[in-house]
This record gives structure tokens, sequence and C-alpha cells, in this order.
């Protein structure tokens, strides 16, 4: 873990080999502040995921479509790399999916390349050979996403919503689903405790917005994140989350803990707009659901009715 992390963050403050002390608890902290992860100080699973994919770097292995998608930094780049000579790789995520799958092999269409699907040695060469003839345009899967929001239609009416939640949210979803189905939005509510599993049952339903909640069991406050990586942010879970912002806070009477862009599964891994809203404690959440599930429902319908232009 120092290694990887002297390696990132040159010049770290790390400790001895094997030491975990103050040195090493801040550039871990540090890393974690800069991947968009809950800054704790803990070499959790994901932390130590994310380190292991941050240290790869294009064409430092073969990348291609998998069953377990291959994940990293190096996807990222060429993710980056494709979206920017026009090729929609999907949002820059660093996950190998169909859909960088597709622009990869329309690009060694295009650029005459064996098309295989594989970004080897000969496909590196060639996409960084045509990259570094092109100005740094805006991504294009940032343009494509910006224009579905502008061509949706601006109600929630017949749109497809799913709220989900890990544990102890359950009054409040069942409001928020009731209070949403009046006004003729389509919910599903996903229970689980697994946030893949909740973004896999998400992108299966192919649901247009995604809003998750967790308890926060501290002081009384709601702060709302949503998806940003190293290159590219979820435009619609953005404004989603400034909105939410808007209006829970005030609605509970509680601090306003900010919107955040960040990395964590369940943002990192859905396909859709999305939003993590993490508000507590227990007790005013269970005595003030139907005030929370009134102001979630209403930035939603603002989120729905905001110009993309």
């Amino acid at each position: 873990m120092q290694r990887r992390l002297a390696a990132i963050l040159p010049g770290a403050p790390v400790d001895a080999d094997g030491e975990f002390g103050p040195g090493t608890r801040a550039a871990l902290e540090a890393f974690q502040h800069q991947r968009g992860l809950r800054v704790d100080g803990i070499c959790g699973q994901q932390t130590w995921n994310t380190l292991v994919e941050a240290s790869l770097r294009l064409g430092d292995r073969f990348l291609y479509r998998r069953a377990d998608m291959l994940r990293g930094d190096d996807v990222a780049d060429l993710q980056r790399r494709l979206c920017t000579l026009g090729f929609n790789a999907g949002r820059v995520d660093g996950i190998f999916g169909d859909q960088t799958s597709g622009a990869l092999i329309d690009f060694q269409r295009n650029a005459g390349l064996p098309v295989d699907g594989l970004a080897g040695g000969a496909t590196l060469r060639e996409l960084i050979r045509l990259e570094s003839r092109h100005a740094d345009p805006e991504l294009i899967s940032a343009v494509r996403a910006r224009a579905e929001l502008r061509e949706a239609e601006a109600t929630l009416r017949g749109r497809h919503v799913a709220v989900g939640e890990s544990g102890g949210m359950g009054s409040v979803t069942g409001a928020l689903r009731r209070r949403l189905v009046l006004g003729g939005t389509r919910v599903t509510e996903l229970h689980h405790p697994d946030d893949s599993a909740q973004a896999r049952a998400a992108n299966e339903l192919g649901v247009d917005v995604y809003v998750g909640l967790r308890l926060n069991p501290s002081t009384p406050s709601c702060q709302t994140s949503y998806w940003a990586g190293v290159h590219d942010v979820s435009q619609g879970g953005r404004l989603l989350a400034q909105l939410v912002q808007g209006c829970v806070p005030s609605a509970l009477g509680v601090a306003d803990g900010g919107a955040h862009g960040m990395s964590l599964l369940i943002l990192r891994e859905t396909r859709m707009p999305s939003v993590l809203v993490e508000v507590g404690p227990a007790n005013l959440v269970v005595e003030r659901a139907a005030l929370l599930s009134a102001a979630l429902s209403t930035a939603l319908g603002r989120w729905a009715d905001a110009s993309w232009e």
C-alpha cells in the first residue's frame, strides 16, 4: 500500500516500510480525497481497489470486454482518448463495458485496423497518434449525455425512477414511491445491502434516474453525492444533488452538508444520473419521513423541469 501511495502521490509523507503511522494515514486520506472516496484513513476494499486501479497505465495490459469488466486508470485513459476523437465510449469511469467496447471497435474500423475489440499495441499507437493531432475538445460522451437530458420531456410523468436503500429507510422509499406514482411516475424500489447489486438492478431496468437513500447516524444533517471521476462528471447527477440540497435540509430543519462529486460504487456503476442522499439521524428520519419524501419529490420534479440548454 505504501509503495502504491508513494508512486501515485510523489512526496507523500509515508512512514517507514510496513509501518502504518500518521504519515501513511495522511497520504491515504489525501488519496481518498483526490479519488472521491470516503476520507477515513482506512484502506478498506474500495480504497484498495482504487489504489490498484490508479497504478495502471495505458499499455500495461491488453484491454477488452470481459464478463468481469476490467477497471482502472488505463481504461479511463482509453475512454478519454476515444471520446476526444468522437467515438462515444460512454462516461469516462474506468470500467470497460459494452459502450467502451463498441467505441473501440468503431475506432478500429475507421482507422483501418484489425477489428477485434482489443486495445493492444497497434491500436494504442494509432489512437495516440491521431489524438496528438487534435486540440482538447469536449468529450463526445459529455455532449451526448447533455443532449439526452435536453431531449427528454420536461416532466416526471412517464419517467422511470429507481429509489434504493440498504437498510433503515424503507418507510421513506415507500412514501416517496407513493407520492411519485400519484404524479404518473413509474417507480421501482431497490432494497439490497450491496451497492453493486442495486446498480446492476437499476441498469438492467433502464431507469431514467436513481436516488439512493442512506442513514447518517450522527448529527442532524443531509448531504448528497453525485458521480465525479478524474476526467468526467455526471451533469444530470450534479444538478439533482444540488436541487436535493436546496430542498431537504430546510424541509427537515437539519444542517446542509452540501452536494459533493464522489466516485462511490453506487454512483460509479449506475449508468444514469444518480445521487446518494445521506440524511439522519434515524429517529428524525422516521418522524419526518413524509416531509423528507415531499422534499425529494420536489427536487426530482425541478430536475425534470430543468433547462439543459
